[in-house]
């Protein structure tokens, strides 16, 4: 007998195991439905009837009036050994109360409790039966909808004699009929900012709500500058140009041209600019307007910095309507000779001027005598490069004096000599 008990020990055992190691799966106890569970197990009697432990077999019919509370009949067989050799044949039959703890889950814990009666039938002697009370805890594990393992564990509390009787089964429930377990319905996706990308993908989870957006829920940003379009006042913006944070180009010294097209970027506040961005440059010289101090230098003269022409004056008087030099002058042509020395890889102009008496045609012609004999001078009488040397008569047309006086008159009467020149026609 203790062989059997052990048995049944490790059989119960091993189903318990059984049940806990499983896979969990989506099953669970349901309601209105009928069950039936076939068991195997242990009967224990009490130490005072004589009787060896026993095996014992179970069938339970019963039926699930909601997902927790049951009602269930149990008949329990048993065929034990007396102390003087004989055989006693045992039938317990109950009506049970069953309560289920998580009737969800597929690892469903019950208590359970109710009312019956022992029937022992011995070889020897009359049959007895007694009122009984049971209670007691058990585990179902679902591996299917409507197939679950099982184990129990009751205390038998026999009336007449009182006995204290323990049986534990192990088996099988199978559900039948009931309700349909409705698979749990999917969470709606949440789009927290409404801009129909839900969060998972939404790259900008929080866009305000009327924004248009991209497939990756951010603002659209046409020109990828890195300003959204609702933010950017200027959405055209070349590839690569480096904007604000209105999404307009940069414009570093505020003159209206952005810095991408400005070829003058620091040109000083409040200067008008051409549409380059640069102050304008009236006389071609290569100097801006704003820092030219000679803004009507001829074309083709080599300029210095200040935009003024690299040129000498010569103090070369000449007598009215006269183009000859006189020998006092001859020092003032060393003067001119040096300076063409200096430059001696540049053509040189030597311009002839006047003054404003006569009208402006002879005035011209004048000039260019002028400028023709102080050329000639210094090619005779410094050994220059004759092929360097351009005389060109500009007539009263650049007066550095005013022709109102003699004197700005005379002072007007002279030649220049300027370096560099791309020689007017």
């Amino acid at each position: 007998m203790k062989a059997l008990k052990s048995s049944l020990a490790r059989t119960f055992a091993v189903l318990l195991c059984v049940v806990f190691l499983c896979v969990t799966v989506h099953a669970a106890n349901q309601s209105d439905s009928f069950s039936l569970s076939p068991m195997i197990g242990g009967y224990i009697f009490d130490g005072d009837q004589d009787l060896d432990d026993a095996l014992t077999y179970s069938l339970g019919l019963g039926y699930n009036l909601t997902d927790t509370w049951s009602t269930e009949f149990v008949l329990n067989y048993f065929d034990a050994d007396n102390s003087n050799g004989s055989n006693v044949d045992g039938l317990v039959y109950r009506l049970d109360t069953l309560y289920h703890f998580m009737p969800n889950s597929a690892l469903v814990p019950y208590i359970a409790g109710g009312l019956g009666g022992i029937s022992l039938d011995p070889d020897n002697g009359k049959s007895d039966t007694n009122f009984l009370v049971d209670y007691g805890v058990g585990l179902k594990y679902f591996f299917t909808d409507d197939l679950a393992l099982r184990g129990d564990v009751r205390h038998i509390l026999a009336f007449g004699d009182p006995d204290n009787n323990f049986t534990y089964t192990a088996g099988l429930t199978y559900l039948m009929g009931g309700k349909a377990k409705e698979a749990p319905k999917p969470l709606p996706p949440i789009d927290s900012d409404g801009d129909g990308v839900t969060d998972v993908h939404d790259l900008c989870a929080d866009t305000p709500p009327g924004t248009v957006v991209d497939g990756a829920g951010c603002p659209l940003d046409t020109d990828g500058d890195g300003v959204y379009d609702e933010l950017d006042q200027c959405p055209a913006t070349p590839a690569g140009v480096a904007v604000s944070t209105i999404g307009c180009p940069l414009d570093s010294d505020g003159d209206g041209i952005y810095d991408y097209l400005d070829e003058c970027p620091e040109t000083p506040i409040g200067l008008t600019v051409d549409d380059k961005g640069c102050s304008p440059d009236s006389d071609g010289d290569g100097v801006y307007d704003d820092k030219d101090e000679c803004p009507d230098t001829p074309a083709g003269l080599m300029v210095d910095d200040k935009g003024c022409p690299i040129s000498i004056t010569l103090s070369i008087e000449f007598d009215v309507d006269k183009s000859d030099i006189k020998l006092s002058y001859h020092g003032e042509l060393a003067k001119g000779a040096a300076f063409i020395d200096k430059y001696s890889n540049q053509k040189i102009l030597v311009a002839g001027h006047t003054d404003s008496t006569g009208n402006e045609p002879y005035n011209e012609a004048l000039s260019q005598r002028r400028a023709d004999s102080v050329r000639a001078h210094l090619v005779e009488n410094f050994k220059l490069d004759a092929d360097k040397l351009f005389a060109r008569g500009f007539g009263e047309k650049a007066p550095i004096a005013s022709n109102d006086t003699a004197d700005g008159r005379q002072r007007n009467r002279r030649v220049e000599l300027s370096c560099c020149a791309i020689i007017p026609k």
